[in-house]
């Protein structure tokens, strides 16, 4: 873990830190070679891929209704409701953020402008699988996906070497509202929704996190299917004074270290005895940590900085855009209302990374290795289609004829001309 003063980074040490998640390039080829394969063999080749990255033989690629029911009727009464309890404040907020459906405004006598949103036939969600399960993504794509109206949502998620997928990840599934769940992961699932198979029917959208892998075949497919931005390996950067605790800041790098290996952590403040105090309790928590393994390996890629100042925090901050921010200071807003680059930020003591993980309501796939300063995180506008419309009279028309010649004429496009002066003769 690198602990330095941020003024003091070298050009390759803060390159590391921005530049983070370069990978995509390297794994071009066989992302491509795996894609393509899927598209000219459909099904035999989604069996064959599963078989050599997940070691399961399926038969049935889709999930059947009796599987999921089975599924929901193993796991603890307790656990199924908290994940409704999770999924009901996930439906609220996007509920929140749904636009008006048709408006319009009139821009002057005769001419009416508005706007009307659409949402997207199909939507395929791309829940990840291998060191954990993550039923919390299921809610995380789907629910925005019908909260938005769109008519068909497709789940795919890898299954275990036993070729079945994790009971809460199929309970999620189900109260998620998703049409269809199959036993798919990594680049293949990608290419499948995208093409489609026998089994597995094509989406317009695909959107969820993945690791290298799954980024990159997103990348390639958006000539089939959009995607919503490139989310890879977690991370959380977090801006902290003397008013928060070394404590509670520690545990959050953990708990963003146990991710992945290759997730990315953070901590930057103005305060060098706060860092101190931070950079111990991490390795201190690193130690006992129960998937320790990953922790030491993710630590590798993280930082304690000491800052010259909170504007330098701020300026850090903005510069890395993060996938996670949170802000741990006294004076929250002063540093909240200057942040221009971050997926999701989380104020206060009181309000860890984990809160917006699973059960705040605000969705967590999120832009990572940078792209927060061009993506916004998965919403409700992810999901929907915008189509502007113009109600024009005569009278309207007459207002902007001028114009519109004059242009279309300097553009060469004398038809456009004529088409508006043929609505003005006897």
């Amino acid at each position: 873990m690198l602990y330095k003063r941020l003024s003091q980074l070298s050009r390759e040490e803060k390159d590391k830190l921005i530049n983070r998640g370069g990978e995509l390039a390297d794994v071009g080829e066989t992302v491509a070679s795996i894609i393509r394969d899927v598209r000219d063999n459909g099904d035999e080749a989604l069996r064959s891929y599963t078989k050599k990255f997940d070691r399961a033989e399926i038969e049935d690629i889709e999930v059947s209704p009796e599987e999921v029911d089975e599924a929901i009727s193993s796991i603890d009464g307790s656990l199924l409701e908290h994940l409704k309890f999770a999924a009901e404040n996930i439906r609220k907020f996007h509920q929140a953020q749904m636009p008006e459906g048709m408006w319009f405004m009139e821009l002057s006598p005769g001419i009416e402008l508005g706007q009307k949103f659409t949402p997207l036939e199909s939507v395929g969600a791309y829940v990840p699988g291998g060191r954990a399960s993550y039923p919390s993504t299921a809610l995380m794509t789907i629910i925005p996906a019908r909260v938005a109206g769109v008519k068909h949502v497709a789940m795919c998620t890898p299954p275990g070497p036993d070729g079945k997928i994790n009971s809460l990840a199929l309970a999620a599934a189900r109260i998620a509202g998703a049409d269809h769940i199959y036993k798919l992961g990594g680049v293949q699932a990608v290419a499948a929704m995208a093409y489609g198979t026998e089994s597995v029917r094509p989406v317009s959208k695909i959107v969820g996190p993945g690791n290298v892998f799954v980024t990159a075949a997103k990348m390639q497919v958006r000539d089939k299917a959009e995607i919503d931005f490139p989310a890879g390996p977690s991370e959380v950067l977090i801006i902290a004074d003397d008013s928060s605790d070394a404590v509670m800041a520690a545990s959050d790098i953990i708990a963003q270290a146990e991710h992945d290996p290759n997730a990315v952590s953070v901590f930057v403040t103005p305060s060098k005895e706060l860092a101190e105090q931070v950079y111990r309790e991490v390795l201190e928590q690193a130690a006992r940590a129960v998937r320790s393994d990953i922790v030491n390996a993710s630590l590798e890629n993280a930082a304690v900085l000491i800052a010259d100042s909170m504007e330098s925090c701020i300026e850090f901050s903005n510069d890395f855009a993060p996938e996670h921010l949170e802000i741990m200071v006294a004076d929250t807003d002063s540093v909240l209302n200057y942040i221009d680059n971050a997926g999701s930020v989380f104020v206060g003591n009181y309000a860890p990374v984990p809160v917006g993980d699973y059960a705040s309501g605000t969705n967590h796939v999120l832009p990572t290795a940078g792209y927060a300063k061009i993506y916004s995180g998965l919403n409700i506008l992810h999901f929907l289609k915008c189509s502007s419309i113009q109600k024009i009279s005569k009278k309207g028309l007459e207002t902007l004829k001028d114009a519109v010649i004059s242009i279309a004429e300097e553009e060469g496009l004398m038809a456009h001309a004529e088409s508006i002066r043929t609505r003005f003769r006897n």
